[in-house]
């Protein structure tokens, strides 16, 4: 809402320092701080609200070191988080911008499922919540939304990769023509595509729609088929992966915020013409805008941190942990850089991996030999290094540096062929 106030005021009225709310870079900024100092000031204020409420966590007894005295602190904290994202997203964002549209519309779906969940668990009594498909239809629900949105709207295009040079050279643009005229007609002819980018390989990228090419002629315009499932398993993936991670204080809110930074920065570069072309990635116009949402996001993960470090006063429960998760990986499917969350989302991998590995394998010994037996201590990962004695502070502490060097690389592979 303030970037079309001072548009106006700047168009209008030729206000002294209107203008600069036309640079995503300031925008960015102020929505990283107005986030941080709304869920650390306000934060604060909803956890005295939920203590008076008596919304505690009720903690299974797993036999953890500290696990007793966990008992009743405050849960559904995540309203923190979507808090502290959608109140800078309104004030600093194009909100007719098609990729903003698509981010609320996830942030409010999946906050709502995950404060269902949470809902049934402290007011229902009911200790596992919701039940395991309800989320998963939600899940599901928002993949198709997300999914259709982006492949039948005209306003998700990307460009190709071509020097600008180039383009000049063989559209025979006069050589007074302004780079600025150059990348604005280099911009027009974007094209509507279900292309991607995967790491390692030459060219960088694939089309979802070739996998159908032996199939039809007109393989693109049935491509959805393809392009759709992939985005609810991406999105049901991350978020449940997501939500694994938050087991122990502050896990999975630093790893989120180490991952939007990530994914923020490939965000910039991909919405940069001059960045996109230096890099050989493919343009996509109007995604710069995201940038100012992901700000706003790891503003509010790491701001959430102020109370989620050990020991935490307050628990993100479901409505935090599925938002995340969702909102990183609906982020990297609108940058098209999803099969990087493999590598970038590492720590939410090993987390789900390990618990489909111990339950998979415990049937399987107890089919087989009458007893069932474990590979780890305990699953999800990280409790099987609480059982070996590990300190919480320790294993977050060491995660937070995996998941750095994970970053770390996944802008890497921007460059390696």
């Amino acid at each position: 809402m303030l970037y079309y106030l001072f548009r106006w005021l700047d168009e209008g009225f030729d206000f002294p320092g209107a203008g600069v709310f036309q640079y995503i870079s300031f925008r960015a900024a102020a929505s990283a701080i107005v986030s941080l100092l709304i869920t650390i000031v306000f934060g604060g204020k909803l956890i005295n609200i939920l203590k008076k409420q008596q919304i505690g966590e009720t903690v299974r007894d797993l036999g953890l070191a500290g696990q007793k005295e966990k008992e009743g602190t405050p849960t559904m904290g995540g309203l923190i988080i979507l808090f502290g994202i959608l109140v800078p997203v309104l004030l600093f964002c194009k909100l007719d911008n098609i990729y903003i549209i698509i981010m609320i519309i996830t942030t409010i779906w999946l906050g709502l499922l995950g404060f269902m969940d949470d809902y049934i668990k402290v007011f229902k009594k009911h200790k596992e919540g919701m039940n395991g498909w309800g989320k998963i239809l939600g899940q599901i629900s928002l993949g198709i939304i997300v999914g259709s949105m982006m492949f039948f709207s005209n306003d998700i295009v990307i460009k190709e990769k071509q020097d600008i040079a180039e383009y000049s050279q063989t559209h025979n643009l006069q050589v007074e023509t302004t780079y600025e005229k150059a990348k604005q007609q280099f911009s027009k002819e974007s094209v509507r595509s279900t292309k991607t980018t995967i790491p390692f390989i030459k060219g960088h990228e694939f089309d979802y729609s070739k996998i159908l090419k032996p199939f039809t002629k007109n393989y693109k315009n049935w491509a959805w088929l393809i392009f759709i499932p992939i985005v609810i398993l991406i999105i049901t993936a991350v978020s449940n992966g997501a939500n694994l991670t938050d087991g122990i204080d502050g896990l999975a809110t630093g790893t989120s915020a180490i991952i939007g930074s990530t994914l923020g920065i490939l965000a910039w570069v991909s919405g940069n013409i001059i960045f996109a072309n230096y890099l050989n990635i493919m343009y996509i116009p109007n995604i710069g805008e995201l940038t100012i949402f992901i700000a706003a996001f790891v503003g509010a993960t790491a701001g959430f941190l102020w109370y989620n470090t050990f020991p935490a006063q307050v628990f993100m429960g479901d409505t935090g942990s599925l938002t995340i998760g969702g909102i990183i990986a609906v982020l990297a499917i609108l940058i098209r850089k999803e099969w990087l969350l493999v590598l970038l989302c590492g720590i939410f991998l090993v987390e789900s991996v390990s618990v489909i590995m111990q339950v998979s394998y415990f049937k399987y010994t107890k089919k087989k030999y009458g007893e069932g037996k474990r590979i780890f201590l305990m699953t999800p990962i990280h409790h099987h290094f609480q059982k070996k004695g590990w300190h919480e502070s320790k294993i977050v502490q060491r995660f937070f540096l995996i998941s750095i060097i994970l970053a770390v690389i996944t802008i890497i592979t921007l460059k390696l062929r």
